[in-house]
C-alpha cells in the first residue's frame, strides 16, 4: 500500500507558461496564470517499471503561477499551490459489495516553490537563460490515517537549470521551440535527479496556441530513503519519468486568456500511470 504515495505532484510539469520563446521578461513586464489541476489514478509503475494497480487515489490543486520582470535580464518566479486536497475513494467489494476500506481525503497548501532566471544571452530569434527554482517545504508531509495523503515533501531542494529557446516562423504562424536541462539537488535523504525538456509550439490565427512538450526525469539514486519509506513523500525518492503533453490557450482579449493542458507518463518508476488535466487562465503583461 505505500505505492499509494507515488502521487508526483505533476502541477510543476504542467504549469507551463506560453512565452513564445521570451525567456527572460522585460522591466516591468510579468506572466499570472490561476490553475486547477487534477489527478484521479487507480494504477502506477512500479519501482521495476511495470505497470500495477491501486486503489483510487486522486489529487486536486488550486494553484497561482507568476513570474516578474525586475530588470531586463532578471525575472523572479513563484509557483504556490494555494490549496490541494488529497483523497481515496472507499474501496467496495465486487462480490458482496460491502466496504473494504473507507475513504478518506486532507486538504492543505502544497510546496511552495520560488525562483530566478537571468539572461545570458538574447537576439531576435534565440534567448539562452539559467534557472534557479527553490523547493521550500510549505506543505504537509505526513497526514491521513497511514502518513501517505502527503501535500509536501518535507524537504529543500535547488533545481539549477539552463534554457535555450527560439522563435521562428511556421508556415507564416508565429511558433517556438525551447528545451532545457536541469540538476535538481534534494536534501533530507532523497535521491538527486536529472532534468531534461523540450517544448515545443505555434499560434494560429493570433489567438490559438498548440503546444506539445517532453519532460524527462532520471533520479541519480543517491538518496538514503528506501522507496517505500513511510516518511517519504508524494516526492517519492527515486521518481523516474518520461512524460508527453498537450495544451492549448487562447487569447480571450487582450492579455487575458485560458488554457486546457493534459499530460501523462508514458514510462517510469514510482508514478502514477493515469493521464492529469488542468484548466488555466492567465493574464500576459507585456
Amino acid at each position: 500500500m505505500k505505492y499509494l504515495q507515488f502521487l508526483l505532484t505533476i502541477s510543476l510539469v504542467l504549469t507551463f507558461q506560453i512565452n513564445y520563446a521570451q525567456w527572460v521578461k522585460e522591466k516591468g513586464n510579468g506572466y499570472y496564470k490561476i490553475t486547477a489541476w487534477t489527478l484521479v489514478a487507480d494504477k502506477h509503475y512500479t519501482s521495476s517499471g511495470a505497470i500495477d494497480s491501486n486503489a483510487t487515489r486522486g489529487n486536486f490543486t488550486f494553484s497561482l503561477y507568476g513570474e516578474y520582470g525586475v530588470t531586463n535580464k532578471i525575472d523572479v518566479l513563484l509557483y504556490f499551490p494555494l490549496f490541494t486536497r488529497i483523497y481515496q475513494n472507499t474501496q467496495v467489494s465486487k462480490t458482496k459489495g460491502n466496504v473494504l476500506q473507507e475513504g478518506q481525503a486532507f486538504n492543505a497548501i502544497g510546496d511552495v516553490d520560488l525562483g530566478l532566471r537571468y539572461s545570458l544571452f538574447k537576439k531576435k530569434y534565440l534567448a539562452v537563460s539559467t534557472t534557479l527554482k527553490m523547493g521550500l517545504p510549505t506543505g504537509r508531509d505526513n497526514a491521513g490515517s497511514d502518513g501517505s495523503y502527503q501535500t509536501g515533501d518535507g524537504e529543500f531542494n535547488q533545481l539549477f537549470q539552463l534554457d535555450i529557446g527560439t522563435s521562428y516562423q511556421l508556415y507564416s504562424e508565429p511558433s517556438y521551440t525551447k528545451a532545457y536541462v536541469g540538476f535538481n539537488n534534494r536534501t533530507q535523504g532523497f535521491s538527486d535527479e536529472f532534468h531534461l525538456g523540450v517544448e515545443t509550439g505555434v499560434k494560429f490565427w493570433r489567438k490559438l496556441w498548440g503546444v506539445g512538450r517532453l519532460n524527462i526525469v532520471k533520479s541519480f539514486s543517491n538518496g538514503t530513503l528506501s522507496v517505500q519509506n513511510a516518511q517519504g513523500s508524494i516526492f517519492a525518492n527515486n521518481v523516474e519519468y518520461v512524460s508527453i503533453g498537450t495544451e492549448v490557450a487562447y487569447d480571450i482579449v487582450h492579455n487575458i486568456g485560458v488554457s486546457l493542458t493534459w499530460a501523462s507518463a508514458i514510462s517510469g518508476r514510482i508514478i502514477y500511470a493515469n493521464p492529469s488535466c488542468s484548466l488555466g487562465v492567465f493574464l500576459d503583461l507585456q
